[in-house]
């Protein structure tokens, strides 16, 4: 044991340890597996879950105009809200049409986002279902949006409503899927007792 004298340097201090967010774990350098099959399967179930969504949306518009006696047609081209939300659950039931676009689309704004909380140890769902859903929100909504403008400010409107109500419920599912199928908590917190 060596005993320090006056005449020693003096000793540098600590930084004091900043603390995470409650919905982080301590950052392990533990390389996070399953991440790309989760991205592959909550894109394509990005590209059918708002497929889905859309189609939902329009039988509940065609029903409740049934019950208020409404005739069940809109026009397209007329300038008002409830075109635009007609306009955007038609493209969003039309999602899987073009998944050739859709699926890597939102394969590249997860990828960004939610595939990089495994390893900078956020392990709870919360952030996934934010992030989905923002993402999904965004993409969805800003999609529907721009083909409203066609039909001007109000269509435009609705569209972007209705678009951004679709993406993010199906934007919130695929962060859940996410989340479940790389289970962040258990393999960050597990030991790697691999020799290879």
């Amino acid at each position: 044991m060596t005993v320090r004298t006056a005449a020693d340097p003096p000793l540098p201090e600590l930084a004091p340890q900043s603390e995470l967010p409650a919905y982080a774990m301590a950052a392990r350098p533990h390389r996070v597996k399953r991440v790309k099959l989760a991205l592959f399967l909550s894109s394509l179930a990005a590209c059918a879950g708002v497929a889905i969504i859309g189609f939902l949306v329009i039988a509940a518009g065609f029903i409740a105009l049934g019950i208020a006696g409404r005739s069940g047609d809109f026009a397209i081209s007329n300038n008002d809200f409830g075109s635009g939300v007609l306009l955007a659950a038609q493209l969003s039931a039309m999602n899987f049409v073009l998944f050739f676009v859709t699926v890597p689309a939102a394969a590249l704004a997860l990828g960004l986002s939610i595939a990089r909380f495994p390893g900078r140890g956020i392990a709870g769902v919360k952030p996934y279902l934010r992030w989905g859903a923002i993402w999904g929100a965004i993409l969805v909504g800003g999609t529907t949006c721009l083909f409203g403008l066609f039909g001007g400010a109000a269509s435009a409107a609705g569209a972007l409503i209705c678009g951004a109500a679709i993406g993010g419920l199906a934007g919130s599912f695929c962060g859940f899927l996410f989340h479940a199928i790389v289970q962040p908590a258990r393999q960050l917190t597990e030991l790697d007792v691999s020799v290879f």
